[in-house]
């Protein structure tokens, strides 16, 4: 199914805040208004599992929960314009920076800064945890895409259904050891940069200048401006972003173990499970990153399920480019989720 992206429809939300991750935020579970016209985009914070996990909420405390997830290197501001679309549909709107961003932090020093596909999962659920919530609608792309799976996979009584961009990205290291085609190797030149110490080095010193490059390459049509990208950079200003950013494509490759307490969890992933909630998946028709075709994992989704593709140069980072056509698959699922079942 092939959607087309009106172009113009970038600018219908530029009322909505957008908050900066510079600065600490204040006590567990506080609350900062943006002076911006309604409806509000909140930054509050909670203890969750490892973190203090920094996020975004939109929408009626008592709206059914939808969490979006952003992956490397963007952050929440992927779905600023997604969230009062959804917000107004009356759903509570739940936009968390991942570990390694913004203002989330760890709650110890002594913490692991692993970025493995479970743990990021892990984060999700104890999120949930904290903030009372049983199932929610969950989103997302690129490592939040990934993330989204997982919970979908492995806590599927959490998940009331989900929204994929580029569709199923579980992987297991054993999996990520089968070499590719000299075109897809080099479609991820960044993780084989990353697996030096030069690598390490070199994102450290120019993490911005790195993000920038994989913004334009990963969605060529796009022409966001400064203000944009100012927005995002400034949340891989987290102290633990490099490490975490490192330790995640490092761990694909095997080259670190990750954690003992995830080994289980790795052990599930690793057999590729089924996704039984329902599922829309996404792609761009200029996605520039690394991507499988939808024909390859079709049939990892055995609940209700549909594939859009979006025309007119939508790249990468779909929810920010074509934020409309996101907010429809994410209403889409949870009124197919509502839907009583049929014998």
């Amino acid at each position: 199914m092939r959607e087309p992206v009106n172009p113009d429809r970038r600018r219908l939300f530029c009322g909505v805040a957008m908050l900066g991750a510079a600065g600490a935020l204040s006590a567990a579970t506080s609350a900062i208004s943006a002076p911006v016209s309604s409806p509000t985009w909140m930054m509050k914070q909670v203890e969750a599992g490892d973190l203090i996990v920094a996020y975004a909420e939109q929408g009626p405390a008592n709206g059914a929960p939808v969490i979006l997830l952003h992956g490397w290197p963007y952050d929440i501001h992927a779905f600023a314009e997604v969230a009062p679309i959804l917000a107004a549909g009356g759903k509570r709107v739940i936009v968390p920076y991942l570990r390694g961003y913004g203002a989330t932090r760890f709650r110890s020093a002594a913490t692991p800064r692993n970025g493995q596909q479970a743990a990021l999962a892990a984060d999700v659920i104890a999120l949930m945890d904290a903030l009372s919530i049983r199932r929610a609608v969950i989103g997302g792309f690129d490592w939040g895409a990934r993330t989204a799976n997982i919970v979908a996979a492995l806590w599927p009584e959490r998940c009331q259904a989900m929204v994929s961009v580029s569709g199923y990205l579980i992987g297991s290291q054993q999996a990520n050891q089968a070499p590719l085609p000299p075109e897809a190797e080099l479609s991820w030149w960044y993780q084989f940069y990353f697996a030096t110490e030069r690598g390490r080095r070199g994102y450290e010193a120019n993490r911005e200048a790195f993000a920038r490059l994989i913004w334009r390459t990963a969605s060529p049509r796009w022409a966001f401006d400064e203000a944009t990208f100012a927005r995002s950079a400034a949340a891989f200003a987290n102290p633990d972003h490099v490490e975490i950013t490192i330790d995640n494509y490092r761990w694909r490759l095997g080259l670190t173990p990750g954690e003992r307490r995830f080994d289980a969890l790795e052990a599930k992933l690793a057999q590729a499970p089924d996704i039984l909630v329902p599922a829309i998946t996404l792609e761009g028709d200029a996605n520039g990153a690394p991507h499988p075709a939808p024909a390859a994992y079709a049939g990892k989704f055995k609940g209700r399920y549909e594939h859009r593709t979006l025309s007119g140069g939508v790249g990468h980072n779909l929810p920010q480019e074509a934020p409309e056509a996101f907010a429809r698959a994410i209403l889409d699922v949870a009124r197919w989720a509502a839907e009583p079942k049929t014998a």
